[in-house]
């Protein structure tokens, strides 16, 4: 396996990043996940746009969007797979010991894992804890994933994929590592970005293409919504029939078929919409 380390391709194995690099001793640090599919990159042009926007709002420096290209097409060409899993990491590379910066100047990662297409269907749990929407890192993609680890924990112990957060007014807002839409009398609805989630690049595909509506909505909803569904790189649009105890219908629903029709089609139509 070889990834992408500060300019070169190595082997995977023998690729060292310092003890000292502030994205490990303090979560200093921005990321990427791509859908690799046969060599290419998904929206990548999105993608290195929000790599962009978050290493901004973390006060990192810009990264050279034309090595990351060129490390993305190194590291898919040196790995060969069907369907991928294409991760950058950005961080605020060697540092002292704090939340300081240190001078030493970014890191970057790019490497690449293989993985399945996701089933069309899957459960998903509430969790007791809330997304800080007027936090410094709110709708940042960010390295400081802990809670997400700890919510996603209680997803797994509970049978689900999946764990959604409210925000601190209570309404509802995101998952751990994809975005909610729900279906209120016949109508598509996804939280919009002043909620504190992610602006996912599915999300934002999902509501142009299938003309979803921006909507608050308490994280009640979920218990009365008609159909569920959650978008993510590697989910794509996938039915949520399960969440918490409720039992939604054993596949997915209308809108939710039409939506993950639509989403295929114009992906497949176009691998790089801007």
């Amino acid at each position: 396996m070889k990834i992408w380390l500060d300019g070169a391709l190595q082997d995977a194995e023998s690729a060292r990043v310092s003890v000292f690099d502030h994205g490990l001793t303090v979560g200093d640090g921005v990321f990427e996940t791509i859908k690799a599919e046969h060599g290419r990159a998904f929206a990548l042009t999105r993608h290195l746009e929000r790599l962009t926007t978050s290493a901004r709002g973390l006060g990192l420096p810009d990264p050279d969007l034309d090595e990351v290209r060129r490390g993305c097409e190194a590291v898919m060409a040196a790995n060969p797979m069907a369907l991928g899993r294409l991760r950058l990491t950005y961080t605020g590379g060697v540092s002292p010991l704090g939340s300081d910066r240190g001078d030493a100047g970014p890191t970057l990662v790019i490497a690449l894992s293989e993985t399945r297409r996701r089933p069309d269907t899957t459960a998903a749990v509430t969790v007791p804890w809330t997304r800080n929407e007027r936090g410094a890192l709110a709708g940042l993609k960010t390295t400081s994933y802990g809670e997400n680890v700890v919510a996603l924990a209680r997803a797994r112990e509970h049978g689900a994929s999946e764990a959604l957060f409210a925000n601190t007014v209570g309404a509802l807002c995101e998952g751990t590592g994809a975005n909610v839409f729900v279906v209120l009398d016949g109508e598509l609805h996804t939280p919009p970005l002043h909620s504190g989630c992610l602006a996912g690049i599915t999300r934002a595909l999902t509501v142009g293409w299938a003309g979803a509506k921006e909507t608050d909505l308490p994280l009640d909803v979920l218990e009365r919504a008609e159909e569920i569904f959650l978008t993510s790189t590697l989910r794509d649009v996938q039915a949520v029939t399960r969440i918490d105890d409720r039992q939604l219908a054993d596949g997915p629903g209308p809108v939710t078929a039409e939506a993950m029709r639509i989403f295929d089609e114009q992906a497949a139509a176009d691998f790089d919409p801007r």
